[in-house]
């Protein structure tokens, strides 16, 4: 090896091996209890590894899976996790020298004697490096590694997204299939409203009713009709809800008879709070995120000390371009290391230094907070499952008692001991009752769904 080259690279070996000034890393404690309020049903159940064994209608899964390959809010995500790689890849590179290839040309005029000037021509070709910094703080490595973190922290946040999307695909679906039931359930009332009210007029015309009866009897056939016409309107606008989260606008939805009762997903397991860490991606986001913050510390600790350049340059020379490659050359080098010490920069280093403490103590909050948050989601799904499933049950035994009761008014009615009026009322508080019955079945589906995505999503994440 020649020797003005060696002290090059001694150099770079020492700075590809330097030592890092980053604080040393520590998960801080979950600020949660070790366990939820209420326990959830299924705890031995086997998890699921994918949406699709979670989600089992199939045209469920044909829109969630439209969804995951044309929503443009998760197009958006994996544009952002190829972009936090390109940073990551930029910054990365600069722990290594770059090698360029140069070629020059210099012409000159030189004073030789007060009356004559001598032209040289000069032609040169090599390699080099230019302004490469030898790592001896860690402060390139540190700001590689923060970008390294970064990147992991938009993947997570591309999952978050993904189990987001398919949780808001389900819901949107389950409201479709259930204003479905409910127009059903409207226009069963439509048409026993309107023979109510074509009998009642048949009787009215015998005497038998008054016009008082026929009115509210045509008041009740109206209300019908309106409260149909509205959820005719809701179940477009679901629709169209649902058409834009599959990112296909204008794509039909199968229109199946799929009772709600039918659409019931595979048990779930709550397991414990401590499985939230490993199974959020928000979690694991807002952790890399407080790792970025903390290497980022290590770069400004880094700051303080001497940064040294390193600029070397080996190739040839000679005065006329055809002798470049006719063996009448010079070999030519160049090593010019420089050291920059900071002495006086008015605080900045130390300004720097406070800003990246200051955002690792706000990464630790951040963190700390995507855990509470996580442990009240969960909470509250588990919360609330419980409580539905009571409301349902209480639901269909006001909706049977409703059942019996209209059909013990309609003989009442038939044996003239009942009005009119009675069975108007005993008809609306039916509907009323069925209505409510297919809202509160659409909830216990949609917390189902929630619970999916508070837990994490899928725990095996497809490519």
């Amino acid at each position: 090896m020649n020797a003005p080259l060696k002290p090059a690279v001694i150099l770079l070996s020492l700075a590809l091996g330097a030592c890092s000034l980053d604080p040393a890393y520590t998960r801080p404690d979950a600020p949660i209890p070790a366990s939820y309020a209420v326990a959830g049903d299924g705890e031995t159940a086997i998890r699921p590894d994918s949406w699709q064994a979670y989600f089992t209608d199939p045209e469920l899964q044909r829109l969630i899976q439209a969804a995951l390959d044309h929503n443009r809010d998760l197009r958006i995500a994996a544009l952002r996790v190829e972009e936090a790689r390109a940073q990551y890849g930029i910054q990365r590179a600069d722990r290594l020298p770059a090698v360029d290839a140069t070629a020059a040309y210099e012409r000159s005029r030189a004073l030789y004697t007060p009356d004559q000037t001598i032209n040289t021509d000069l032609y040169r070709v090599g390699l080099g490096i230019s302004g490469f910094e030898l790592d001896f703080f860690g402060r390139v490595k540190s700001l590689s590694s923060a970008a390294l973190e970064s990147y992991l922290a938009t993947q997570e946040a591309q999952q978050s997204a993904r189990a987001s999307l398919i949780a808001e695909v389900a819901i949107a679906y389950v409201n479709v299939r259930a204003l479905a039931e409910r127009i059903r359930l409207a226009g069963e009332t439509e048409a026993s409203r309107t023979q109510g009210y074509q009998r009642t007029q048949r009787r009215q015309q015998t005497g038998l009713d008054n016009a008082l009866d026929l009115k509210a009897a045509e008041l009740q056939l109206e209300s019908a009709k309106a409260s149909l016409a509205a959820l005719r309107r809701e179940q477009a606008q679901a629709v169209n809800a649902l058409q834009l989260l599959t990112g296909q606008p204008g794509q039909p939805i199968l229109d199946q008879d799929i009772a709600l009762d039918r659409m019931a997903f595979a048990p779930l397991p709550a397991g414990l709070p401590s499985a939230l860490l490993e199974n959020r991606p928000d979690i694991r986001a807002a952790e890399h995120r407080l790792k970025a913050a903390n290497a980022n510390i290590g770069a400004a600790r880094a700051a303080f000390f001497p940064r040294i350049q390193l600029t070397t340059n080996i190739g040839l020379a000679d005065g006329h371009l055809s002798g470049l490659f006719s063996g009448g050359h010079a070999k030519v080098w160049a090593f010019s290391p420089q050291l920059t010490l900071p002495i006086f920069n008015h605080g900045r280093n130390r300004a720097n230094l406070d800003l990246a403490s200051v955002r690792r103590e706000i990464g630790v909050a951040e963190y700390e907070r995507a855990i509470q948050t996580a442990f009240t989601e969960v909470s509250d799904v588990l919360a609330s499952r419980e409580q539905i499933e009571a409301q349902i049950t209480a639901q269909m035994r006001i909706t049977d008692s409703e059942k019996e009761r209209l059909n013990l008014t309609n003989r009442r009615f038939d044996k003239g001991i009942a009005n009119y009026l009675e069975v108007l009322d005993a008809q609306r508080s039916l509907f009323d009752a069925e209505q409510q019955l297919v809202q509160l079945k659409q909830l216990s589906l949609s917390n189902s769904t929630t619970l999916f995505k508070v837990l994490g999503g899928e725990w095996q994440p497809q490519s």
